[in-house]
């Protein structure tokens, strides 16, 4: 049961009504479309980012030597990260007004028709210019898209959950990023495998992108069919099925002082909760941008190891996180979410120079089992608590607004910033250190932060306010 409010000019009054239930069909409909939502945004990113480094500065930028071609490709690629930041802003704030149905809805329509659409494209040799323009909008849109809806399905499983699993539900977010990196990378090994060069450019780029078309159909499917988060339903402010703005929420909580929800929310000074989540945020995407992507480049360009070594090392890890995945989240629900952040930062800026002597010592194998272990623990593994954490952290007035902020804000900064600075470090020192130190500072970053931030595990997600 929630408060009821005496809504502002023109708004009717929301009646008190029994607790929002859901049914164990309900919750496997809302897992199984925030897995589904995470691997298609995974699988959309990682297939155009093969193939801006493997084919489309041949087939949309040909009349520009290789090496700019492929810097025109990347950008393309880029142009997204920032459409992402525009997507967390405009859908955060629809999904904590409207719902977080419709707004999961909306971005895996634009996500899915996006990708399926770039496989339909002319190439430069059709239409000339036109091509990449019609790429970059297109590669615009999925990542407009793609903003909101990894916070989409980590607030959407997070209310959905039961309070004694909430972690493990929500893992489900950070198992889909696997099962999409995976799918992206392995269709496109198949393609590479099977077909000639001139086969690839010609036809076989397309495949990966139209076949996304069958998932697309089926998310779309499971997401109309998807019941609303309980804990939006049963929002103090929400008002036949609209959130009260903060202008009315300021006078519903005037006119009624004893309406306790309100009450705090309108008075609670914004801001920590969100630099918290931020800093909780910068270990794990730091360490990913170092492990799953500068040291792949790293071992094979500085240390002129086989590339199959370091892509391995990704796969196998890649593999193990689905154990790593649930059992963190597991352990976040038996222990709490802050003795099992304490314990992987903690273990991982410990290990971290260990770890790179194992991973620089030439020998594959060593290399295999260190680039394993450090992406389980260190990026994995905090990505699983970062699922359920940075949810319970907010309240539930802008907890879809202020995740996406933080997730992609955290993400551009560190996964952007880190690979470039690591490049630099190692050229300038000619050595593997500066990597091994850039571990430990990102892990402490989010070990400080798990230390200043409260316990959540067991939060009532109904609340107006956030945790601190």
């Amino acid at each position: 049961m929630t408060d009821s409010t005496t809504p502002p000019q023109g708004t009717t009054p929301q009646a008190a009504a029994p607790k929002a239930t859901r049914t164990t069909r309900d919750l496997a409909k809302a897992a199984t479309s925030g897995w589904l939502g995470t691997a298609m945004e995974f699988m959309d990113f990682q297939l155009y980012s093969l193939a801006a480094a493997i084919v489309f500065n041949k087939i949309f930028f040909p009349d520009v030597s290789p090496a700019i071609g492929l810097i025109a490709a990347m950008a393309t690629y880029g142009v997204g990260y920032v459409a992402r930041l525009a997507g967390a802003v405009y859908f955060g704030r629809m999904g904590d007004r409207l719902g977080r149905k419709k707004v999961l809805f909306i971005t895996i329509a634009l996500m899915g028709a996006s990708t399926t659409l770039i496989g339909a494209l002319p190439t430069y040799q059709t239409i000339g210019i036109a091509a990449p323009i019609l790429l970059v909008a297109l590669r615009l849109l999925q990542g407009f898209g793609a903003g909101a809806e990894i916070a989409g399905a980590t607030v959407m499983l997070a209310e959905y959950a039961p309070t004694r699993r909430r972690g493990l539900i929500a893992s489900l977010v950070s198992l889909g990023t696997n099962s999409g990196t995976l799918a992206a990378s392995g269709l496109w090994a198949v393609l590479i495998g099977v077909l000639s060069e001139e086969q690839l450019l010609s036809w076989g780029w397309r495949l990966p992108f139209l076949l996304s078309f069958v998932l697309l159909v089926f998310a779309v499917w499971l997401r109309r069919n998807l019941k609303e988060s309980p804990v939006f339903e049963e929002r103090a402010d929400v008002v036949d099925g609209v959130a009260l703005s903060h202008r009315e929420v300021v006078a519903a909580a005037e006119q009624q002082p004893e309406t306790a929800s309100l009450k705090a929310s309108v008075r609670q000074r914004k801001g920590r909760a969100f630099f918290l989540a931020l800093g909780l945020r910068f270990g794990q995407a730091g360490n990913s941008g170092l492990v799953q992507t500068f040291l792949v480049g790293y071992l094979a360009t500085t240390l002129a190891m086989e590339r199959s070594v370091p892509t391995s090392a990704i796969v196998y890890g890649s593999l193990l996180g689905f154990v790593t995945v649930p059992v963190v989240g597991l352990l976040g629900d038996r222990f709490g979410r802050r003795p099992v952040y304490l314990a992987l930062t903690a273990a991982t800026a410990l290990a971290a120079f260990p770890l790179m002597l194992m991973i620089t010592s030439g020998s594959s194998a060593a290399t295999i089992v260190g680039m394993v272990l450090a992406l389980n623990l260190g990026v994995l593994g905090l990505f699983s608590l970062e699922s359920v954490t940075m949810a319970e952290l907010f309240g539930a007035r802008t907890r879809f607004t202020q995740l996406a902020l933080a997730k992609e804000i955290g993400g551009i900064l560190a996964t952007a910033i880190g690979p470039v600075l690591a490049a630099t470090l190692t050229a300038v020192t000619g050595h593997w250190w500066p990597i091994a130190a850039m571990l430990v500072a990102y892990s402490l970053i989010t070990l400080v932060a798990a230390l200043l931030s409260p316990e959540t595990k067991g939060r009532d997600l109904v609340r107006l306010e956030d945790a601190v």
